[in-house]
Formats: C-alpha cells, sequence, structure tokens
C-alpha cells in the first residue's frame, strides 16, 4: 500500500469524529449558518482537510463512499479512506451513501446520486463540496426550515447551472440530496428542504 494511504487519521478518532459529527448536524440544521471544524488532519492530495474529516466522520462499512474525478485519479485518496472508514469506494453515485467532491464546478447531475425512496427519503446520497470560499454576508437567497426569515449564501465554485439542478432536486421532496459545503475549516448545510433563489 502507498506511504500516503496510511497517513495518519484523527488524533483522538473519538472525540474528533464527535466534534465534525455535531458541527455537520448544526450545519444541516440550520442552512446556511457556517459551522466550524478543527481540522489536524493531512490526507493526500487533492483530499482536503475537511473532506477528509466528514468522510472519517460519517463513512464505514455500511455506507459507501463515491469520490468525482480528480479524486478517483489519485489512488492514495481511495487507499487512506479505505484504510481508515472501511468503507467501500464504488464508481455509481446512486450506490453511495455520501460523494466526495474536490471540484465543485464539474459536479455531476444531481439525478445521478441516489435520491432516497419515498418510503424511505433517508437512503439518499449526501455531497460533500470543498468550495473555495463560502461567504454569508451575500449571494444566493436561502429560505426553508432552520432558517429564521433568510439566510445568504455565496459559495464558489458552483456548477453554472446550480440553481436549476437544485430546483428539481427540491421538486422530489420528501426524496432528493443534501450537500454540504465546505472551505478551509467552515461547513455550510444545504438540506433538500432549503429554497434558493438569486
Amino acid at each position: 500500500m502507498d506511504a500516503a494511504a496510511l497517513a495518519p487519521g484523527f488524533a483522538d478518532p473519538v472525540l474528533d469524529s464527535q466534534g465534525v459529527f455535531r458541527a455537520v448536524m448544526e450545519a444541516l440544521a440550520r442552512p446556511g449558518t457556517p459551522q466550524r471544524l478543527a481540522l489536524d488532519l493531512a490526507p493526500p492530495a487533492p483530499l482536503t482537510p475537511a473532506l477528509a474529516a466528514i468522510a472519517l466522520t460519517l463513512a464505514d462499512h455500511e455506507a459507501p463512499l463515491w469520490l468525482d474525478a480528480p479524486l478517483a485519479a489519485a489512488p492514495a485518496v481511495a487507499g487512506w479512506l479505505r484504510f481508515h472508514t472501511g468503507a467501500r469506494i464504488v464508481a455509481d453515485g446512486r450506490e453511495a451513501a455520501f460523494a466526495l467532491v474536490s471540484d465543485p464546478a464539474a459536479l455531476p447531475p444531481l439525478d445521478r446520486f441516489a435520491p432516497g425512496e419515498q418510503a424511505y427519503p433517508d437512503r439518499s446520497t449526501t455531497l460533500v463540496l470543498a468550495c473555495e470560499r463560502l461567504d454569508t454576508e451575500r449571494g444566493l437567497v436561502l429560505a426553508g426550515p432552520g432558517i429564521r426569515g433568510v439566510a445568504r449564501l455565496d459559495a464558489a465554485p458552483l456548477p453554472e447551472n446550480f440553481l436549476a439542478r437544485w430546483r428539481a432536486n427540491g421538486a422530489l421532496f420528501p426524496r432528493g440530496v443534501d450537500l454540504i459545503l465546505a472551505a478551509g475549516d467552515r461547513v455550510v448545510g444545504l438540506p433538500r428542504t432549503t429554497t434558493i433563489r438569486e
């Protein structure tokens, strides 16, 4: 196995994963409100510390991972994730519990991921996007459960047709995918219940 695949994971797996879990759950409960991640990871590139921390926390042998093209092209990334999480790496996004996206501008159509079932909408894919910027002072207008009034979000990069994709995703409710956007040590949640307008 490549030495990079054996790079350390969390220093304290229990406490570190609990902290990341709380931040991610709070981000999804309060869409558009950034939460902080305590990051002390050096995963193999191009896997960012934030994507790595979320994967270490949420993925396991029952929660497969899908990797976008830049991540899939780096064998050490899959090796590191398998070594630390036990998760299967799947080629079909519809089989994934979580999708790790290092290049959000090239995000595949959302219908290439599992939207869940009408009776089991939780059997959907959660997409984790590594953004370069998350600004909550301006940008898109968010509304919905967990948001008092409206929230703002300027995230980049995102696909050019992101709003159309998100509206189509919302039309599937109660099915649909959820998004977690990560930049640096901050995460913002966009659950399928959130509406977005310019």
